[in-house]
């Protein structure tokens, strides 16, 4: 079953161009993995510094080995002090 994911990542914004560039990668990197369906990347209208993903992967075992690529595990450590908050992960199916 597809799983549909998405994520709301707001960075400090002395860090805004460093995270937009860092996010912009890991579209690059995600869209080659075998399992991904969709990786899309917006910037919200109102305020710069938050970015979301919306996703959709094949199954929970592409998702899994999407979390542990290094440019996801290198993202994770660059959050901890580029990011305003932790980012809010949502994950769903779809219903219609």
């Amino acid at each position: 079953m597809n799983i549909y994911l998405t994520a709301i990542i707001k960075s400090k914004p002395e860090f805004t161009a460093a995270i937009k560039s860092i996010l912009l990668n890991m579209v690059e990197e995600s869209r080659r993995e075998a399992a991904c369906i969709q990786y899309d990347l917006h910037q919200d209208n109102d305020d710069a510094n938050t970015f979301f993903f919306h996703e959709v992967w094949s199954g929970a075992e592409g998702l899994n080995q999407h979390n542990q690529q290094p440019y996801i595990v290198a993202f994770g450590s660059a959050a901890k002090t580029m990011l305003a908050e932790t980012p809010v992960i949502l994950k769903g199916h779809k219903l219609a």
